[in-house]
């Protein structure tokens, strides 16, 4: 992702509090609330209903309700820089 910084993303990951709710590699707390992130790179759909691709991945980090009504995960207080990183992150995260 162009302009995107993956360990920038980890830290904006662990300030805006997603670990609160998920498990994330490399973040802390590791929630068990949301599903688990540990091999997001690799899944088909975000959030089991959305294209996993950067542009909508973006979206959805930073306004997940607008995206999927109804959504518990709750929009994020992340201006569009800091959702690229974050999802630049996220794409790093595969099975090893």
């Amino acid at each position: 992702m162009p302009g995107s910084d993956p360990k920038r993303g980890r830290d904006v990951m662990a300030r805006a509090g997603c670990g609160s709710c998920h498990d994330i590699p490399g973040v802390w707390p590791r929630g068990t609330l949301g599903p688990p992130l540990t091999n997001f790179a690799e899944q088909g759909l975000i959030a089991g209903r959305l294209p996993n691709r950067p542009d909508v991945l973006m979206a959805f980090l930073r306004d997940a309700p607008a995206m999927i009504p109804g959504s518990t995960m709750p929009a994020m207080p992340i201006d569009e820089g800091e959702a690229r990183d974050a999802a630049a992150y996220l794409y790093t995260l595969r099975r090893r």
